[in-house]
């Protein structure tokens, strides 16, 4: 959308963490240049007007520089959505869930998917777009549908809001069999097609495989063409209540067969909600060799709170994945939205602080340590997630994508679900939001 490099841009008395000094973020080539304190006593010309004479080249690039006072607000790395369907969101207006499960989940989107156009997909797929932008998000990892009912219809609506949204959010493009692989007759052709025509990352969907044999064999299919065409996978895995069906307890042949071909770091798995009722010991071993082949677990409790524990009725599963225990083993975790507003999720509003805040409720997760940990995963974990770690933060030489929160307290920003004062891109500011109470009563 921006083909012109932004102007310098500096973030004063910004809030990195609590009880820290207030410092500026001066922003410039798409890239953060400094981050510093403020000199004591009243600012000098170079915060306010032009350099004096004989400054230096980084005096003269503040003075020209635009200016934006964040009054003590808080700033965080750019919100990082790492598993986002957005060829399937908002079909929720066209057809529910019938009975709220997994599987009619995937048989109401199956019929929807034969009417879909391109406009169709392109038109929700802006909406959802725009509101994660809104909502401080500057990198998404979307997952259309690759199979033979939908073809590449979706993903090349994909491959160009790429382009259409590049310099506002990037995105990147997963090709996802949604269908299965060997279970649905001509979507490994359709996988290799996607990604010669660009697709940034190989999908899988395990357990929509008929038996657990075929559920490897779409494991090894997909990895495969990891390390054929040089490009990260993620997968869909282990998406149950518990691992009574071994399709749904996939995770250590993953880790067997990730640590084969050297892939480890470029892998992830999203759900991984079996894992939850597997036994402690079993559990733990799981857990172990998944950070040890550096696979990533990526929960999406919207989804999987909403789809699991359905069928109990007594003491209902969460059904989301254990956090707190996948922290301990030194996995790599991040979270996402999936899906919003459709027979998998019917709800949402690409907003990852509202989804991490759901995560630590569900998660039994409190207290400013743990909430710090839930918002680095939509952060610096899913930085590492989506394999942009080494360009990505709160320093020097980094990406300048960032968001300005309206709230003055790093370990509030869950609580608070602040409006977004800005949101950066590369360098430019490409949204604002604002939100104001009036309080019309007085009690004394």
């Amino acid at each position: 959308m921006h083909a012109s490099p932004p102007p310098d841009l500096v973030l004063l008395n910004a809030r990195l963490a609590d009880g820290a000094e207030l410092v500026d973020i001066h922003l410039g080539g798409g890239l953060i240049r400094s981050i510093g304190t403020r000199p004591p006593g009243p600012p000098g010309p170079a915060a306010s007007g032009p350099p004096p004479a004989g400054a230096g080249p980084d005096a003269e690039r503040l003075g020209r520089a635009e200016r934006l006072d964040c009054a003590g607000r808080v700033v965080i790395p750019g919100l990082i959505e790492s598993h986002l369907h957005l060829d399937k969101a908002l079909l929720d207006r066209e057809r529910p869930n019938p009975d709220g499960t997994l599987a009619g989940a995937i048989a109401v989107t199956g019929t929807l998917k034969r009417a879909f156009t391109a406009k169709d997909v392109r038109d929700r797929a802006r909406a959802v777009l725009d509101d994660a932008v809104a909502n401080g998000t500057t990198l998404v990892r979307a997952h259309p549908d690759v199979d033979p009912i939908v073809g590449l219809l979706a993903l090349d609506v994909m491959l160009e809001l790429r382009e259409e949204y590049r310099g506002v959010v990037d995105l990147q493009v997963v090709a996802f069999p949604q269908e299965g692989v060997l279970r649905a007759e001509g979507t490994l052709d359709l996988l290799r097609e996607a990604l010669r025509r660009g697709a940034d990352v190989i999908g899988g969907c395990t357990y929509n495989e008929d038996g657990l044999t075929d559920c490897r064999r779409q494991v090894d299919l997909v990895l495969d063409l990891a390390v054929e065409f040089g490009v990260p996978a993620d997968l869909h895995a282990d998406f149950a209540d518990d691992a009574a069906d071994p399709r749904f307890a996939m995770a250590g042949y993953i880790a067997e067969a990730v640590t084969e071909r050297g892939l480890g770091g470029r892998v992830a798995l999203g759900h991984m909600t079996s894992l939850a009722g597997r036994p402690a010991a079993e559990r733990g071993k799981v857990l172990a060799a998944l950070a040890a082949a550096g696979v990533a677990v990526v929960p999406l409790p919207a989804t999987d709170m909403h789809l699991n524990g359905r069928a109990d009725t007594v003491n209902p599963r969460r059904g989301v994945a254990p956090v707190r225990e996948l922290w301990a083993a030194g996995v790599t975790c991040a979270y996402s939205s999936n899906n919003v507003r459709n027979a998998f999720t019917p709800y949402g509003n690409a907003d990852l602080l509202e989804v991490g805040l759901f995560l630590a409720q569900t998660g039994h997760l409190s207290g400013p340590e743990d909430l710090a940990r839930v918002l680095a995963m939509a952060t610096t974990g899913a930085a590492r997630v989506v394999g942009i770690a080494d360009r990505y933060g709160l320093r020097p030489g980094a990406a300048a994508d960032l968001v300005v929160l309206d709230t003055h307290n790093v370990r509030d920003v869950l609580l608070d679900r602040p409006a977004r004062t800005a949101v950066i891109k590369g360098g430019r500011i490409v949204a604002r939001s604002t939100r104001s109470t009036d309080l019309l009563f007085r009690t004394s």
